[in-house]
């Protein structure tokens, strides 16, 4: 099961994620702003917030997202 191991923000409301399986990606939260349940996400400073909980992303106010999700729709860093 992959789980999140740590999150960091950066600009343009994407999110740096290294994963339990040792890989670094990248993921655009940009596309999932507009529905209701994330739509506190448009605040940078709220935004920045995001912090791992029980192996995924999370936000204050139980807003998350699946780290399944934040696994397949992110691309590899490049770390070279």
């Amino acid at each position: 099961m992959i789980q999140v191991n740590s999150v960091e923000t950066a600009p343009n409301f994407s999110l740096l994620l290294s994963f339990n399986n040792g890989e670094r990606r990248c993921f655009d939260m940009r596309p999932y702003l507009h529905y209701p349940v994330f739509r506190r996400l448009e605040n940078p400073g709220f935004f920045s917030l995001a912090h791992v909980d029980y192996g995924t992303v999370i936000w204050p106010g139980d807003i998350d997202i699946a780290p399944e999700t934040l696994y397949e729709y992110s691309v590899p860093l490049n770390l070279s």
